[in-house]
């Protein structure tokens, strides 16, 4: 049974639940902005559970408070809504279902149907906040992007951070504007048809700011921290750890109208009791989904190639709609840049994306040289709709050692291959920011604690963490400087010369995805792959109709020209990544026999009527 924690404000009465089942008194110490009533200090109902309530009068929306622990100081409340002063200061209260939406007709949006863009809101805009978002929704409009993922908003220590050092996990960052600033990007975002994403982090929490570990066993005592203290998902007391964090997801979906939530690395969330919390979580948020008939979305992030996130429930699965799929972008990369450092060295070759296209995961059971062991299962029985696929996101680019994006380290004929590759995939695409205009500042990792341990500890666990990519000569840049950070910002030179040439060239493949009858719905029997010459890569997509038309898309990765034979009928050039913004192609026919000379660095896309050509025979 849920039990929503937290201060809820409602015409001038508030009531106040906090968990703290290990002390024998509870007490809400608030300060009223009226001053006339000033500060209280007032004792708290202890409930089953260790739940303490408390109901006040003449409580007014901005008042700070905290609770006090067996005559201890007072606390920021560890389901705070608003950290307005930081990580450091009480809690606000705030009319957190008062807001006026504009939204009432927005029902969401499926996985399937998504062409999600990844930023991060700091870095994104020169003002790095909410609202400063807003004012770029119809250049994310333009460019056909219909969902925004947002990395991690939930309150931090300073005011620069990825996000996954979050330490308040119902507050929205209040240098980004707090929970009112991203409810009114939502708002924004849904009148205008964006679906949005939100980054969630259940398997740490931040190393400075915390409270938690003041009110109750929240944290783990046998499993050892990774990136930091994880939580207490099966141990005595992980009944009200579960809630805590399922009545996080669900005030992102019924109080914020999220669309969607990406949890971080659930590799992580260690549970080994009789029901995992993921998969009481998808069930609890399911439920939300019925009872306010809306569309709400569960994607995880996994590094185990397991399917045990898209399993139903009856197969002991926690029937997420989707999960990201690292192994296409290592493939896609390692393809690009020929690096094989690090976990990349399980990739490289040609076949390796090939099989990412028709298995999903290349290590699917067989031996990894890099883990030394056997790794992952068969994907095969889930639909492509079910991965998220990308060539760049923030771990991509920031958790290298030079924090270097794609576009400073291969040519700008690749890029164009690399975006045609996965863009036109049968998977879910996602752009990471700045990617569709070959943006070339870096996305460093930034941090802005207070401890001086903490950031030297931080400063010597990068160079560790990441040293498998390290060349000799290079360093990174101190994270914890704010020159880091404004680095990181985007320049938005999309306008100009080459910038603009990419730009248009990703409205273009966009635009295929969104109109062409293929993807519209397609699954492993109607997209088939095969490889011809060593460094090309042909797919072609079949229609479930038969008034629909078949699409090939070849890449050629290689340094050099290719002739390849196109398979019978007429084939129309839709798309020639060299030719494109250059020349005119647009209704250029070819006739079989038909073979065609394919220049290096090269991506071409093919469309013909099924009934003027044969079966493709694979």
């Amino acid at each position: 049974m849920r039990k929503p924690i937290g201060a809820f404000w409602n015409n001038g009465k508030s009531s106040f639940t906090v968990w703290a089942p290990l002390v024998s008194k509870v007490e809400l110490e608030i300060t009223s902005s009226n001053q006339e009533i000033g500060k209280r200090i007032l004792p708290m109902k202890s409930e089953d559970f260790g739940y303490w309530t408390l109901e006040v009068e003449d409580v007014t929306i901005g008042d700070r408070y905290g609770y006090k622990l067996d005559d201890s100081q007072a606390y920021p409340d560890p389901a705070s809504r608003s950290q307005p002063g930081g990580v450091q200061e009480l809690s606000e209260v705030i009319a957190s279902q008062s807001f006026e939406w504009n939204d009432q007709q927005w029902k969401g949006r499926p996985l399937s149907e998504m062409i999600i863009y990844e930023l991060h809101v700091g870095t994104f805009t020169t003002e790095g906040t909410f609202d400063a978002i807003i004012e770029k929704l119809d250049y994310l409009l333009e460019l056909g992007v219909n969902t925004i993922e947002l990395m991690p908003v939930a309150q931090f220590s300073g005011n620069r951070n990825w996000g996954y050092d979050g330490v308040f996990p119902f507050a929205a960052q209040n240098s980004y504007g707090g929970p009112e600033g991203l409810k009114r990007l939502v708002d924004a975002c849904h009148q205008k048809g964006i679906a949005v994403f939100l980054d969630v982090v259940y398997n740490h929490i931040g190393p400075e700011g915390s409270c938690m570990h003041h009110y109750g066993p929240y944290f783990s005592t046998k499993y050892t921290p990774v990136w930091g203290h994880p939580f207490n998902f099966d141990e005595p007391y992980s009944d009200e750890v579960r809630n805590y964090f399922i009545e996080n997801a669900l005030m992102w979906f019924d109080e914020c109208h999220i669309d969607a939530l990406r949890l971080d690395a659930t590799d992580h969330i260690l549970d080994f009791g009789s029901k995992h919390f993921l998969m009481e979580l998808s069930e609890e948020v399911k439920a939300l989904k019925e009872r306010n008939r809306k569309q709400y979305v569960l994607v995880a992030e996994r590094d185990l190639n397991d399917v045990t996130v898209l399993r139903s429930f009856d197969q002991c699965g926690y029937e997420f709609d989707g999960q990201w799929l690292d192994n296409f972008h290592h493939a896609l990369r390692t393809l690009a840049t020929n690096d094989r450092g690090h976990y990349y060295a399980d990739f490289g070759e040609i076949t390796h994306l090939q099989k990412a296209f028709e298995q999903t995961y290349v290590y699917n059971g067989t031996y990894s040289n890099y883990r030394k062991r056997t790794h992952g299962v068969s994907a095969q029985a889930y639909d492509y709709s079910r991965f998220v696929v990308f060539s760049q996101n923030h771990d991509q680019v920031g958790n290298r050692l030079l924090s270097d994006r794609l576009s400073t380290q291969v040519s700008f004929d690749m890029l164009k291959v690399v975006a045609g590759t996965y863009l036109l995939s049968p998977y879910v695409p996602l752009l990471f920011m700045g990617e569709e205009y070959a943006e070339t500042n870096p996305f460093y990792y930034f941090i802005s604690h207070y401890d001086l341990e903490l950031i030297q500890a931080v400063r010597e666990g990068r160079k560790k963490e990441f040293m498998g990519f390290q060349k000799e000569g290079m360093e990174y840049l101190d994270p914890q400087s704010e020159d880091t950070f404004l680095q990181s910002k985007l320049s938005w030179k999309y306008q100009e010369g080459e910038h603009l040439e990419m730009w248009n060239y990703y409205r273009k493949l966009i635009q295929i995805r969104k109109s062409h009858p293929v993807f519209r719905n397609f699954n492993r029997e109607n997209v088939k792959s095969w490889i011809d010459k060593d460094a090309v890569l042909l797919w072609s997509q079949d229609p479930i109709t038969p008034e629909d038309c078949v699409l090939l898309c070849i890449a050629n990765f290689g340094k050099s020209i290719n002739e390849i034979a196109l398979p019978e009928g007429t084939w129309e050039l839709v798309l020639d990544s060299q030719l494109f913004g250059r020349e005119d192609t647009d209704g250029i026919s070819l006739t079989d026999p038909v073979t065609v000379s394919l220049p290096a660095e090269s991506f071409l896309v093919y469309q013909c009527d099924l009934s003027n050509r044969k079966k493709i025979a694979m």
